[in-house]
């Protein structure tokens, strides 16, 4: 699948590139540049929590699921990605991104969308992380931030979570992908249950099936905005929630983000809990990465890093972990 990005950001020369791969001095320099530049403008969007529909497929034409397995993990339904892009046109979009996306062939205009229509590929190098440690989230609660089609955080939900938050930059990403996403695997996780309850009875109601999804969608919250507002908007609660797990992936391509990811992770993040992080080393042409990441987690001494499998095909890439240091 090929990406493209929208940043008002000079494209590195190859020179650049060597030395920024290459050179642990031009990591430093990189940084500090990255902390002083305005060369990407950063813009607020006001976090909103989500209220799904009772049946979030009912007011989308055309859509057309797919079926992505990964190892020994149960299969994860999604609304199928080329379909939804010729479809554009006809939905519901607030924000205008998806004619966006499709005028300026981009796949990441910043602060307008941030990627999330698409499922990047470090989100499959997580997804098989968890299915060679064998992971299970039974009585866990996770926040799969950044979460785009919210394959992870579905998949926590399938696993035995008990209480899921799905985040992402742009509410169009919510309402017409994930609410979706998770209705379709709430809908097939029912339909398993009712072919062996079809053994001994007569098949259920359209009905009772909406009802048994919604109480699996009362188990997530959805919310949209940036990090900043969403953590503003999380601390206004009658009790802040903390997450036992917070998945994460291909979320700091942008340094000036740095900031406000890190201030979600130590502000919600539970004492012994855990993030997952799948990103590449580097963001060609935007300018972050894992090693510039790593360098600003090390410079506020909260959380240590790491490393928990890497992939050399294509671009390098990483899945991390951070935990609160003791």
């Amino acid at each position: 699948m090929a990406f493209s990005f929208n940043f008002d950001i000079p494209l590195p020369t190859e020179e650049t590139n060597y030395k920024e791969n290459n050179d642990a001095n031009a990591k430093d320099v990189a940084l500090k540049r990255s902390e002083a530049s305005a060369t990407v403008l950063t813009k607020t969007k006001n976090a909103i929590e989500h209220e799904p529909l009772l049946d979030p497929l009912s007011h989308i034409e055309n859509w057309v699921p797919e079926t992505i397995t990964v190892g020994a993990l149960p299969p994860l339904l999604c609304l199928n990605e080329s379909v939804f892009e010729k479809t554009a046109p006809e939905r519901e979009d607030s924000e205008e991104i998806l004619a966006k996306t499709l005028t300026q062939n981009s796949d990441l205009i910043t602060g307008v969308y941030e990627g999330g229509l698409k499922i990047w590929e470090c989100t499959y190098d997580l997804l098989e992380y968890i299915d060679d440690e064998g992971e299970t989230f039974t009585g866990k609660r996770v926040l799969d931030l950044g979460c785009g089609a919210g394959l992870l955080g579905i998949l926590a939900l399938k696993r035995g979570a008990t209480k899921v938050d799905f985040q992402d930059y742009n509410s169009t990403v919510i309402e017409q992908l994930t609410v979706p996403n998770v209705f379709l695997n709430c809908e097939d996780d029912d339909d398993s249950a009712d072919e062996t309850e079809e053994k001994n009875s007569s098949p259920p109601s359209k009905r009772k099936a909406l009802n048994a999804s919604q109480k699996s969608l009362d188990c997530c919250g959805f919310f949209s905005g940036d990090w900043n507002s969403f953590l503003t908007l999380m601390r206004n609660k009658t009790s802040l929630p903390k997450y036992d797990i917070i998945f994460t992936s291909e979320t700091i391509y942008n340094t000036d983000y740095y900031s406000s990811l890190h201030s979600v992770f130590s502000d919600l993040l539970a004492e012994d809990g855990i993030v997952y992080l799948a990103t590449k080393s580097h963001y060609f042409g935007v300018g972050g990465g894992l090693h510039l990441f790593e360098k600003f987690v090390e410079q506020n001494k909260v959380f240590q890093i790491k490393y928990l499998k890497d992939v050399e095909q294509g671009l390098k890439r990483h899945v991390v972990s951070l935990k609160f240091k003791k």
